[in-house]
């Protein structure tokens, strides 16, 4: 899937529990190119609040999220610093 000729990478962390959704990220992000992006998929309650935290902290863009019928969809982008 690409969005803005950015082709996304995407994870599946439905079903995992706090923190395994944003671990599945750091790790997916640290073996992309800076300004890829990484779609995440997840069910957990707690990652609305630990995704854009995490993306804060390791200095990548979060770009936002979606809701899908079981789980949310977040969009990060690998920052120039991480």
């Amino acid at each position: 899937m690409t969005h803005d000729n950015v082709s996304e990478t995407e994870i599946d962390a439905i079903g995992l529990l706090c923190p395994l959704p944003v671990l599945k990220a750091r790790k997916a992000l640290a073996a992309l190119p800076q300004g890829a992006v990484l779609r995440l998929l997840a069910s957990d309650p707690a990652a609305i609040v630990d995704v854009p935290h995490f993306c804060t902290q390791a200095g990548h863009d979060f770009l936002g999220q979606s809701d899908a019928a079981d789980h949310v969809v977040y969009r990060l982008r690998k920052g120039a610093g991480a």
